[in-house]
């Protein structure tokens, strides 16, 4: 299958969740990557009134309950965020403060799951798939500290992280194409925009089956061919800043290069010569 033949994951989430078979592709998905059976219950929020995906800034955010009650916060951003962290505890935050009413007890706080699919090297770290959740030591034993009996009777619960929000973060970018396992499977179409024939991962075939550009209606596919000029403008404008500072700091270096040759005495045109500049930017120093 032609790559172009496949819709991107982060437009379809966006716009295609509309019926149970659509929902079997992303409940494949977070079972691939939760290692659990996930079913979604109902999608509670997501940014499908937006009609571009650059009124969000090249983000999406979706917020989804299994079966179970739980919440599942998947986003997807394209562009470089430096404090993208602090974006992802806002967002489980947020979420637990929303999902829960006036007056009730803390123990009916919702279990938050946040995936963060990034197409940016986030962090420092020679993985692609990092999960992050809360778990309490003892400073002076190192000893783990767990619920107790009764806690694990009324709360139904067996250890604290298990209350607290967890974290995945997917970088793509960083995946090295090779799909040893059935998550991998998912990464290799979230980078490449293609399923091969032999992957087999849970959901993954019907990704294939529904997901097809030629699927798509008129107004549906100019607004995808939209997002996807939108992608290729910024990460064209991304590439340009890059290199603009590049050169920038190239100028600024000959220049003290130069600066100091010229408190030399040297020869402009060797100093010319050596740095790159020309006559009048070494007459302004």
């Amino acid at each position: 299958m032609n790559n172009r033949n496949l819709i991107r994951f982060d437009w379809a989430i966006k716009r295609l969740l509309r019926n149970k078979a659509d929902f079997s592709v992303l409940e494949g998905f977070l079972s691939e990557l939760l290692r659990d059976d996930i079913l979604i219950q109902t999608i509670l929020e997501s940014e499908s009134n937006q009609r571009y995906e650059s009124d969000k800034f090249n983000r999406v955010d979706m917020l989804v309950k299994n079966s179970k009650g739980e919440l599942v916060i998947i986003e997807i951003q394209n562009q470089n965020e430096y404090d993208y962290f602090h974006r992802m505890a806002y967002g489980t935050s947020k979420v637990i403060t929303d999902y829960i009413s006036v007056g009730e007890p803390y123990r009916n706080i919702k279990k938050v799951y946040a995936i963060n699919i990034v197409y940016f090297d986030l962090g420092q770290g020679d993985d692609y798939v990092y999960h992050g959740k809360t778990d309490f030591y003892g400073i002076h034993t190192s000893g783990k500290l767990s619920l107790s009996d009764k806690q694990v009777e009324i709360l139904g619960k067996s250890e604290p992280f298990q209350i607290f929000p967890e974290y995945y973060v997917l970088k793509v970018n960083q995946f090295n194409d090779v799909a040893k396992d059935s998550l991998d499977q998912w990464i290799y179409y979230f980078k490449n925009n293609e399923i091969k024939d032999e992957f087999n991962a849970k959901g993954i075939a019907k990704a294939k089956e529904l997901w097809r550009v030629d699927n798509l209606n008129e107004e549906e596919l100019r607004n995808y061919h939209h997002h996807i000029e939108n992608l290729r403008y910024q990460a064209s404008m991304a590439w340009t800043m890059q290199i603009d500072a590049e050169d920038r700091a190239k100028k600024q270096k000959a220049m003290e290069i130069a600066k100091g040759m010229k408190h030399e005495n040297l020869d402009p045109s060797l100093i010319i010569k050596l740095t790159g500049l020309t006559q009048e930017e070494i007459n302004l120093l």
